[in-house]
């Protein structure tokens, strides 16, 4: 028995027929919950140590190690029947699509630190750090994994039970 298969048999009914129907969605969220940990482990590390002074750049670099592990996790496990396409397009069209999903996680950080202002001198230190917080963790990450999720069903994995 999968650890989904555990996982939905503890949810009661009419709430299990949901989720079975929505599997794909839900293992997409649990990556994303995986590489969203990731993605805020790696920022605040490189935040407090060597990009104190660039957190765009920290997120990024951040956003791009977490995408490297979305792409394994997703490929063999969210979208494992999903497919349509060979492998190296898949790969290409999947960190295409990831790039441009890194600018659509940064841009609430972005928007926040330099349209807005919330960075010190204008701020408290702990009103730049919550607003890097829930700009870049929180409105990024809904942000980026909306858009991934339409663009990975779209372009990436397009076929259901091609694989």
């Amino acid at each position: 028995m999968s650890v989904v298969e555990i996982a939905l048999a503890r949810i009661p009914q009419p709430y299990r027929d949901t989720a079975i129907r929505h599997r794909e969605l839900i293992k997409f969220l649990m990556v994303g919950a995986t590489t969203w940990v990731i993605d805020t482990v790696v920022f605040l590390l490189l935040k407090a140590t060597v990009l104190g002074e660039k957190p765009v750049t920290a997120k990024v670099i951040a956003v791009l190690v977490a995408t490297i592990v979305s792409y394994v996790l997703n490929r063999e496990w969210s979208f494992r029947t999903r497919g349509g396409r060979e492998r190296h397009h898949e790969a290409a069209l999947f960190f295409l699509i990831s790039g441009i999903g890194v600018a659509v996680y940064a841009a609430p950080l972005a928007l926040s630190r330099y349209a807005v202002g919330l960075e010190i001198p204008a701020v408290s230190l702990l009103t730049q750090e919550v607003a890097d917080f829930v700009s870049g963790q929180i409105l990024g990450t809904l942000a980026g994994m909306a858009f991934r999720w339409w663009a990975f069903r779209r372009y990436v994995f397009p076929e259901s039970d091609a694989r």
